[in-house]
């Protein structure tokens, strides 16, 4: 994951995933001009494993972090990152395990796969409970996320997780104790977005008391 090499920086000029746009309009009779991205929508899931009271998430490299934590270097006309003075895991994130909504089977189905792809577990689509949605990326995207809660067992881990290869994914399935799960949401050692803090803090006012050791949180 961590094995980053010659890192260039490059116009997009082509992408599956956004699409760069100029808006312009009129607030007040004035006129304005603002710059966004068309995106996909997402899902993100919450997991916890109810056997031995972890919650499951996923860990990363994600070039855009990487890329915002590091010194660009500019020779010669051409622009790059030296991993030697940038380390890759300043890229590296926790994360909810998610993905992107490019499928017309239902947002709830496609959480279903993303938790079998990223983290391994065959998750009956009932036990994947909405809890809201939200708009994300408000200054470049605005696009919507909806963030579902999903409760698993050791019984249903039929695979190792990961992501799918053929798309270059490389993803590490991690777990965290329940009990570190409050100091976890603001540890700074963590790289995360907010979307992950947001359903932690969700979790412990809804359905931590459920749990026996929720007495030690």
């Amino acid at each position: 994951m961590e094995d980053i090499s010659d890192v260039k920086i490059v116009p997009c000029e082509k992408s599956r995933f956004i699409k760069p746009l100029r808006m312009l309009f009129k607030q007040n009779g004035r006129e304005k001009i603002w710059d966004a991205m068309e995106v996909h929508d997402s899902v993100v899931i919450l997991i916890f494993n109810k056997t031995r009271n972890v919650f499951v998430f996923v860990k990363q490299f994600r070039p855009a972090v990487y890329l915002s934590r590091s010194k660009i270097t500019e020779e010669n006309g051409s622009r790059h990152i030296k991993a030697s003075e940038n380390p890759p895991n300043l890229g590296v994130t926790y994360e909810l395990c998610a993905g992107i909504v490019d499928k017309d089977i239902g947002n709830q189905r496609i959480a279903q796969e993303e938790v079998m792809e990223e983290c391994g577990y065959e998750v009956p689509l009932e036990n994947i409970e909405p809890v809201t949605s939200y708009r994300s990326g408000v200054g470049a995207t605005g696009a919507l996320q909806n963030l579902y809660y999903a409760e698993v067992t050791d019984k249903m881990r039929v695979g190792t997780g990961g992501g799918v290869a053929e798309e270059g994914e490389l993803i590490d399935v991690v777990e965290i104790p329940l009990c570190d799960g409050k100091s976890f949401i603001t540890d700074q050692n963590y790289s995360k977005p907010v979307a992950m803090m947001y359903a932690l803090m969700w979790f412990f006012d809804v359905k931590a008391k459920h749990y026996t050791n929720s007495n030690k949180l």
